[in-house]
């Protein structure tokens, strides 16, 4: 009686170790790869903001008439006085020199690819799949040919 658990154990061990590893799986049979040609790529982007305090000193002085400007100047002091919204033009100064400093807000927009919706053509068919990455002009695709298989009552 004591020769049955060892026959057990001789016939469990062979079956066990045929079976496949947890993560392993075996390769689908009718699977084949080809290559699609891509017809676009767009980027999708993320847009990520982000705000940050700037300290700033100012010393106000009154715009004057009979200020002269020449040159390179005069275009870039017309252009700060139209993006200017009050009425005084302000230049920026250093903080030692005893100008008026405040905190401001800076925002700061980025724009980043995450993905790309490629559109592309395999065997005249049209199809669309969004990927991490930028395929180029071919595209690697899974063709998987299965048999449809209908319940045995709806023959």
């Amino acid at each position: 009686m004591r020769t049955v658990p060892w026959v057990l154990a001789a016939c469990v061990l062979p079956a066990s170790a045929q079976a496949p590893a947890p993560g392993a799986q075996a390769a689908p049979q009718n699977t084949r790869m080809e290559y699609a040609q891509v017809l676009r790529a767009e980027p999708v982007y993320q847009t990520l903001r982000a705000t940050s305090m700037v300290e700033r000193c100012e010393a106000a002085t009154p715009v004057g008439e009979q200020e002269e400007r020449r040159g390179l100047a005069r275009m870039v002091g017309a252009v700060k006085d139209v993006l200017r919204s009050d009425g005084e033009r302000v230049d920026e100064v250093d903080r030692s020199a005893g100008g008026n400093c405040r905190m401001v807000p800076i925002e700061r927009e980025f724009r980043r690819p995450i993905a790309f919706d490629v559109d592309y053509v395999h065997k005249g068919v049209k199809y669309r799949s969004r990927l991490p990455y930028d395929p180029g002009n071919r595209l690697r695709v899974r063709v998987t040919v299965v048999p449809v298989v209908t319940p045995a009552e709806s023959r």
